[in-house]
């Protein structure tokens, strides 16, 4: 089983919607490649704004900053249930591209047999927490490395990235995809390129996907009896061509 997935690092429901998807597959036992693609919440961000997180949110939205508090503490409560501890106090402004391009690094060193097969899902872990519970500067470049470094990139490779825009046109790309989906916000969860999950769903809604998901994968069941090869007659007959 495959599953796609389009977040931010910087979206406190993505974080919520990655434990709710791995709890499901936890309860099922399925066992599934999951593929981490860009999705920028708000590529005009930069990494100096001084207004912290209830401030940006309150004027982003035209609710002020009271309602930004307000949003914080009821995702925070909602992280919480699932053994996340969020720090929004003191989350950074941050441009994420970078950080998304470093997550493709991880995944072509992943196709490349050149890292361990968890090594993209690790670096997104690493992330999410960074900005969400240690309040780090996820858009600065030295941050960025130590993440990269710590999760087993190799240093040379995350150096290059960094100082170029390497991989910059496959986060664009990530972008277009999910709008191209009908995606209208993230977390965005695509299974096995059919079944789509968008939000970050109770894990109930998580495990009825995986169940069709793993429907559709069932083998047919034979009505009649395969052919069979044989010294007398090893050509294909009526009953078609075996293998």
């Amino acid at each position: 089983m495959r599953i796609d997935v389009w977040s931010d690092v910087v979206c406190p429901w993505c974080y919520i919607g990655k434990r709710r998807l791995e709890q499901a597959l936890a309860e099922t036992g399925d066992q599934a490649e999951i593929v981490w693609h860009s999705f920028q919440l708000d590529p005009s961000s930069t990494n100096d704004d001084p207004r912290d997180l209830p401030t940006r949110l309150g004027e982003k939205y035209g609710r002020g900053r009271e309602w930004g508090l307000e949003a914080n503490a009821h995702v925070t409560s909602i992280a919480a249930e699932l053994g996340l501890e969020y720090h929004l106090d003191q989350a950074k402004s941050a441009n994420t591209v970078d950080a998304h391009r470093l997550l493709h690094l991880a995944r072509s060193l992943v196709d490349a047999g050149e890292v361990p097969a968890d090594t993209q899902d690790r670096l997104k872990e690493r992330l999410l927490k960074a900005y969400f519970t240690d309040g780090l500067p996820v858009g600065d470049h030295a941050t960025l490395q130590g993440l990269a470094l710590e999760v087993g990139l190799p240093s040379d490779r995350v150096a290059e990235v960094l100082a170029s825009t390497t991989y910059a046109d496959e986060v664009a790309a990530d972008q277009a995809q999910a709008l191209a989906y009908g995606a209208n916000g993230v977390p965005f969860f695509v299974i096995d390129e059919k079944y789509g999950v968008s939000g970050a769903q109770p894990v109930e809604v998580f495990r009825e996907a995986l169940r069709r998901a793993n429907a559709d994968r069932k083998p047919i069941t034979l009505v009649n009896t395969p052919p069979t090869a044989s010294a007398e007659d090893p050509t294909c007959g009526p009953d078609g061509c075996p293998i």
